[in-house]
């Protein structure tokens, strides 16, 4: 009779022994350690065992640590970078903004000065910076400020600033306007003084003369200005292109021509024409446009 083949390798009872082995000695140990307490047979093993792989665990460690580091380094140095450029930028423009603060407060006492010159005439002004002046070799005196036709600015229009008259406009484009200044030689003025109200012509120097001061000529040759009497203008027909009561300037002097009966008083402007930045151009009262207008009343619009 033939035994029937079980289907199974012989050579698997070997394995499943030395399983069954190394369970009963894993719960052996467990059992001795359990037992043991404080005082484990195993203590000393486990601390050999300690003590060798304790040292290659720290080497190890040691070891991998510089390239475990690299991704928290890149991204560290991108973000102290990026801070850097930001802490640059930021001081760049506190910088410029300390640099530019004696500019920016000079124009807001420009500003004021012009609320107080409405106030006090009673005209509404259009503010404008100067933004270029004429060349000399033309051989007249004008700047080009940054408010034209669309600001209602027009030629034949007075331009002052809180010190007094500046000009007048003698052409408007959309975005600026050419101000004819009041030094220039061909600038003619009517002039008032204000200690006998007598009335006179006043205009620039000739370019033989000191160019920043003006002559003054009155109407009747016997009046004698006195000096530091103080001159406004007189005004023309419809405030154009002066209106009236915007002060010019001081008498400095007095100088006679003795082969005739003239005498011409030399005024000192109150403008200092070398440092125009903010003027105000007289508009019309109801004036609208692209620019703020400050009003007589001290409002704007």
């Amino acid at each position: 009779m033939a035994l029937k083949d079980s289907g199974r390798d012989p050579r698997d009872h070997p394995s499943r022994s030395v399983f069954v082995l190394l369970l009963l000695a894993c719960l052996t140990v467990i059992t001795l350690d359990a037992r043991g307490g404080d005082n484990s047979p195993l203590d000393p093993v486990r601390s050999i065992a300690g003590n060798i792989v304790g040292p290659v665990e720290a080497a190890t460690a040691t070891a991998v640590r510089p390239f475990s580091d690299i991704g928290s380094y890149l991204r560290t140095t991108r973000g102290l970078r990026n801070d850097v450029a930001k802490l640059q930028s930021e001081n760049s423009q506190l910088r410029s903004t300390v640099e530019t603060a004696p500019l920016d407060r000079a124009r807001l006492n420009e500003l004021d000065g012009l609320t107080r010159t409405a106030k006090d005439t009673g005209y509404s002004l259009v503010a404008a910076r100067v933004v270029a002046m004429g060349p000399m070799q033309s051989f007249s005196r004008t700047v080009t400020i940054d408010a034209g036709t669309s600001s209602g600015v027009r030629a034949d229009m007075t331009v002052l600033n809180n010190d007094g008259l500046v000009g007048r406009v003698i052409r408007a484009t959309r975005t600026t306007s050419t101000v004819l200044l009041i030094v220039d030689p061909d600038s003619v003025v009517g002039g008032r003084l204000g200690s006998n109200l007598e009335i006179g012509v006043i205009s620039g120097q000739s370019l033989t003369q000191k160019r920043d001061d003006l002559n003054l000529e009155l109407v009747d040759n016997s009046v004698v200005p006195e000096r530091g009497d103080v001159v406004a203008t007189w005004g023309s027909d419809n405030g154009v292109p002066y209106v009236a009561g915007i002060p010019i300037g001081r008498v400095a002097s007095v100088v006679s021509n003795p082969s005739q009966t003239e005498k011409r008083a030399v005024i000192t402007p109150f403008v200092d024409f070398t440092a125009l930045d903010v003027v105000g151009v007289v508009v019309p009262n109801g004036t609208h446009g692209d620019r703020v207008v400050i009003k007589a009343d001290g409002g704007i619009k």
